[in-house]
């Protein structure tokens, strides 16, 4: 069965979900060590990104991709270091960080890193949208990945965040996730951050 079974997420000491350390392709084809959670094979570029970043009426523009391919058909990836690395490249001080999933069958959003709960959004979206080839009518198409869209739109596209002081203005418990819903295969992540 492909459907996404109750997530088993084991935690490293502190607080969050397992991280794996990968190597990843830099801006200018240069390797450099990146970490992002349970994904097999990630890689970032960053064609305008840094202190040289184009200016648009005033404001930097910074963009970033992230790229991942997952073991798992679904699972949650904590991508805030990620986020909070590529802020750093920026520069940008003052402004809003937009964070989104470049497919329909994967999202971006913000909740704890937190094992248990994190298990409770697998089952919750079993039971409510069930992997299941006869149940949607997209299937019927020749795909069998019916279910991963209508999760993607229960937890959204992405999220913005604002930056203030250099940081993601983020409550103590808020972490940005990305959501694979039809893993095993390559998908993108954009951020895209504006300001000065």
């Amino acid at each position: 069965a492909r459907g996404c079974p109750e997530a088993h997420l084991p935690r490293l000491p502190g607080h969050g979900s397992q991280r794996a350390t990968l190597l990843g392709e830099g801006s200018r084809g240069q390797s450099e060590s990146a970490t992002l959670g349970r994904s097999n094979d990630a890689r970032r570029d960053t064609p305008n990104g840094g202190s040289d970043a184009p200016k648009v009426g005033g404001m930097k523009s910074f963009r970033k991709e992230l790229w991942f391919n997952t073991k798992e058909r679904c699972c949650f990836v904590n991508i805030t270091p990620d986020v909070e690395a590529a802020l750093k490249e920026s520069a940008i001080r003052e402004g809003l960080c937009l964070v989104n999933a470049m497919h329909i069958t994967a999202s971006v959003f913000v909740n704890d890193d937190e094992e248990g709960l994190h298990q409770d959004f697998m089952l919750f979206l079993e039971k409510l949208i069930p992997y299941d080839l006869k149940r949607y009518r997209h299937n019927l198409t020749g795909e069998d990945n019916g279910d991963a869209h209508l999760r993607r739109e229960f937890l959204g596209r992405g999220v913005t965040a604002a930056v203030t002081k250099g940081r993601l203005d983020f409550g103590p418990w808020e972490q940005i996730f990305y959501g694979e819903f039809d893993g095993r295969r390559k998908k993108r992540v954009l951020i895209k951050i504006l300001g000065e």
